[in-house]
């Protein structure tokens, strides 16, 4: 087996560079640091009217026929040049899981306007006081008649300010096992009743808590069966943990080398790289690295091949969250005290390494928290008992 790494996208790789110069204007990576709102509404229609948006999409529910592999090495280029389509990101992860549950109509309406740039979908899942177990929601859908009445709140509903809809996770059947009482629904955003408030983290971005009081929403926006959110909630979390593989360019290592080979030891003499602390630090940076690449190409290989890596997503997002939080905490230990510089203050490299660490430490809380990806590793792969009691 080749384990050397190889650039999938290589052919499209200068086209996609040239329609992010023609396209992506720098000032939008400065509003999207500054205001947290990781989304630029301008840069998502130029997407959408390009046919990058759901390029891989059956035709007949508005995929666009731009060739995949180009609108990935897009994406690409627009995560290495510093800007978020964090709202898009959501948004397939939603629509892929009403591929595979929704309705023949859900499929044509939603999928065609996402494509067109008209819909963008965030994550309802999270409530107060429940983190990571979801399935103890308590944002109550009540049928009146064709109708839904939603009523409840919901934390870290990230990008919600720039969105449409909301992917919501609500109890339906308050008469049975909390696991099999829930019903996934698609919620206009600006429907009446639904209020949305900021909240800023460690890492920069801003995400909220979404309120919703006497929401009505016809049962056509209801996704899957009643009280069968859990199903589709299964469905939807693989794609939310699937790790996809970095753009390509220099790794952390790679970074933090080049800097050590720039800047002096503490004596003033030989480049920090010289030190063999320094290069092992930075050898175990690239090893990790490497690591969390391969299982992201595994994971992406198996969702290409019509699988469905729950495990192996899983395990990915485990792996790579924490390392990246080992990874930058021993290059912030390699930098020393200006790595306590935050803002303009600083070189380019220890600036960098600053913000990212602030952001890795919610690497491990989204898309589940590193317990619950233990819990699916030890009870899915491993055929280990519950370490909670059953419900």
């Amino acid at each position: 087996m080749e384990f050397k790494p190889e650039d999938a996208y290589l052919e499209h790789r200068a086209a996609a560079r040239a329609w992010v110069a023609r396209n992506l204007d720098p000032k939008w990576v400065e509003e999207q640091e500054s205001t947290g709102t990781h989304q630029t509404p301008e840069l998502h229609r130029r997407l959408a009217a390009d046919g990058f948006l759901g390029a891989s999409w059956p035709a007949e529910y508005g995929g666009s026929g731009a060739d995949p592999a180009l609108a990935t090495a897009v994406f690409q280029e627009i995560a290495g040049a510093g800007a978020h389509t964090s709202a898009w990101n959501t948004t397939s992860m939603v629509l892929n899981t009403v591929l595979h549950v929704g309705t023949e109509q859900q499929k044509k309406d939603w999928l065609s306007a996402a494509a067109r740039g008209e819909m963008t979908v965030v994550l309802g899942y999270t409530e107060p006081g429940s983190g990571s177990d979801v399935a103890a929601a308590k944002a109550r859908a009540v049928r009146d008649g064709d109708e839904w009445v939603i009523n409840g709140s919901k934390m870290f509903t990230s990008t919600a300010d720039a969105s449409t809809h909301v992917f919501l996770l609500c109890r339906t059947n308050l008469d049975v096992p909390k696991h099999r009482g829930l019903t996934m629904f698609l919620v206009p955003l600006d429907a009446p009743g639904v209020e949305i408030q900021p909240m800023h983290t460690l890492g920069g971005q801003r995400t909220n808590a979404t309120f919703y009081s006497d929401v009505r929403i016809p049962d056509t926006y209801r996704v899957g069966e009643v009280d069968g959110g859990w199903g589709v909630m299964r469905v939807a979390l693989v794609y939310e943990r699937v790790v996809s593989a970095p753009p390509t360019g220099a790794t952390w290592a790679d970074r933090g080398a080049a800097w050590a080979r720039s800047v002096k030891q503490a004596d003033g003499g030989a480049p920090l790289l010289d030190d063999p602390v320094v290069r092992d630090r930075l050898a175990h940076i690239a090893i990790e690295t490497e690591v969390a690449r391969l299982m992201a190409d595994r994971v992406t290989w198996m969702v290409r091949t019509g699988g469905m890596p729950a495990v192996e997503g899983a395990l990915a997002k485990l792996y790579t969250t924490e390392g990246d939080q080992r990874n930058l905490s021993s290059l912030l230990d390699l930098i020393g005290e200006d790595a306590v510089l935050q803002g303009e203050e600083g070189d380019d490299f220890v600036r960098a390494v600053e913000a990212a660490h602030r952001k890795a430490v919610v690497g491990t809380i989204y898309g589940g928290t590193s317990e619950i990806m233990r819990e699916i590793i030890a009870e899915r792969k491993l055929g280990l008992p519950r370490s909670r009691p059953g419900n």
